[in-house]
């Protein structure tokens, strides 16, 4: 009986979501009629005003979509019907919202509570320099306005979170996963398997990428012919200290703009497909079957996709099986956090307060008379990083061969020592400080942990620690020009 009024619950919100956007569409339509501008008036009685569907400016815009069989003109109509919600306009949002509002999509919303930062602009289209500082969301309309006026679009200058989601998300068809965190993607597609919506979700870090299309065909929990959500196919999170954002991992703009280029071209099948008895069906007009798969992309490997076909959705589930634990009341009240669930994403700080410096404090040191205090600088940045900027005199030791090599924590010897390690620097008979460095003061407390595991402070005779903060804090306490990739 209890899974009976679950179930029942999860329908009357979705319906209450239905109808609650059924009545703001109506207003719309109401509105748009009140309006009525007087050049849209005159063309449309020149011409008929119930006989084309389309203002003759849609015609010549989308004219080149509709040619093709799998759109035609009912495809546009649905697509002018539709109602896109992006989660972030960063580089996979900003692809996807360009080739949306290009295609005629009738709403179209953005949800993104960052601001540009000159970083975002070798990736992130929408924006330009002369909107630095400014709200992303704001920026991504303000260009899109111009290249079609057409779409309402709809801001959301707010950070995604499990009390705003429901409110957001109830107004739109189907939800785009442009994030980059397990947090989110979670929350998003939690809420969206509620209210009954489909996800396109994609990734992107270096030169790979990942697509999906999730809980599409959208049914209510426990309907086995339902497409499988984000928890299905990740039932637990990664752990956070693996997790690598673009800031420390890197991406090269066409790849994070082919990711988002797809997510735009499965929300259009999406959004045109016909749907027959519980699963996305061949129409008249070509369009074939979608199953749930994840397509992946390599632009260095060759062939550069491949796609593995997902399992159904998973029935203990927690958020789509036959006995869901999350609701919008676990949503609405803060049970499930999704932060606690995936890990904390702060700076690591592993080592005590006599194992640090500041890059101030290691400056003083640089600038004493006594050669003994300056030491040896290892920094342990990837090579490629390292060849961008370093500071003078500092040993290039990436921390992906310190991970790669054995884990024991014998001593160090001159016959027998990690190839990492530059013996030729290091005296093993000296008291000579190493001082570690990375880019924001994470990978060197592991490595500075590492180095005490092989002995080399000869039980606290030498002090081994690192630079609090990296070379983000030497640039800010101590050389401002020092560069900021």
């Amino acid at each position: 009986m209890g899974d009976k009024e679950q179930l029942r619950k999860q329908l009357e919100d979705q319906i209450a979501a239905t109808e609650l956007r059924l009545g703001q569409l109506k207003q719309e339509l109401a509105d748009l009629d009140a309006q009525q501008p007087t050049s849209h008036t005159n063309t449309e009685s020149a011409i008929g005003s119930t006989e084309w569907p389309l203002l003759q400016d849609e015609y010549r815009r989308y004219g080149r979509q509709m040619i093709v069989e799998q759109i035609g003109l009912a495809g546009q109509l649905k697509l002018r019907n539709s109602a896109v919600l992006i989660v972030g306009a960063g580089g996979l949002g900003c692809p996807a919202a360009l080739y949306l509002a290009g295609a005629g999509v009738g709403r179209l919303g953005i949800v993104d509570g960052d601001e540009v930062e000159s970083s975002n602009l070798h990736r992130q289209v929408l924006h330009r320099t002369k909107n630095t500082g400014k709200y992303k969301v704001d920026s991504a309309i303000q260009y899109l306005q111009e290249l079609n006026p057409h779409p309402t679009y709809i801001p959301f200058r707010t950070q995604l979170s499990s009390q705003n989601a429901p409110e957001i998300f109830a107004d739109f068809d189907i939800i785009l996963d442009c994030t980059d965190n397990p947090a989110t993607r979670y929350l998003i597609s939690d809420t969206a398997v509620i209210l009954g919506k489909p996800i396109v979700s994609a990734s992107a870090l270096r030169t790979e990428g990942q697509l999906m299309i999730l809980n599409y065909p959208p049914r209510p929990p426990g309907d086995k012919s339902g497409g499988p959500c984000y928890r299905c196919v990740f039932p637990k999170p990664p752990p956070a200290d693996s997790v690598t954002s673009c800031a420390d991992g890197g991406i090269i703009g066409p790849v994070v703009g082919m990711m988002g280029v797809m997510q735009t071209l499965e929300t259009i099948r999406v959004i045109t497909m016909v749907i027959e008895e519980g699963v996305a069906s061949v129409n008249k007009s070509g369009n074939s079957r979608i199953v749930p798969s994840l397509h992946l992309f390599s632009a260095y490997s060759m062939p550069p996709f491949r796609s593995i076909r997902l399992r159904p959705r998973r029935q203990n589930c927690s958020a789509c099986g036959t006995e869901p634990s999350i609701s919008i009341e676990t949503l609405r009240n803060g049970s499930m956090d999704y932060v606690q669930f995936c890990g904390s994403l702060n700076p690591v700080s592993d080592l005590t307060p006599d194992e640090r410096l500041s890059a101030a404090d290691y400056k003083s040191k640089l600038d004493t008379p006594s050669s003994d205090d300056k030491g040896v600088l290892l920094d342990v940045r990837e090579r490629v990083q390292y060849d961008i900027c370093a500071l003078p005199d500092s040993i290039s030791v990436p921390i992906s061969e310190v991970l790669r090599s054995s884990s024991g924590s014998s001593e160090v010897t001159i016959e027998k020592s990690p190839e990492w390690l530059p013996m030729n620097i290091i005296d093993l008979s000296s008291t000579t400080p190493i001082h570690v460095i990375c880019r924001q003061g994470n990978d060197s407390q592991v490595v500075v942990k590492k180095l005490k595991q092989l002995g080399l402070d000869q039980g606290g005779k030498r002090f081994i620690g690192d630079i609090k903060g990296g070379l983000d804090a030497w640039r800010r306490d101590v050389d401002p020009q020092f560069p900021d990739y």
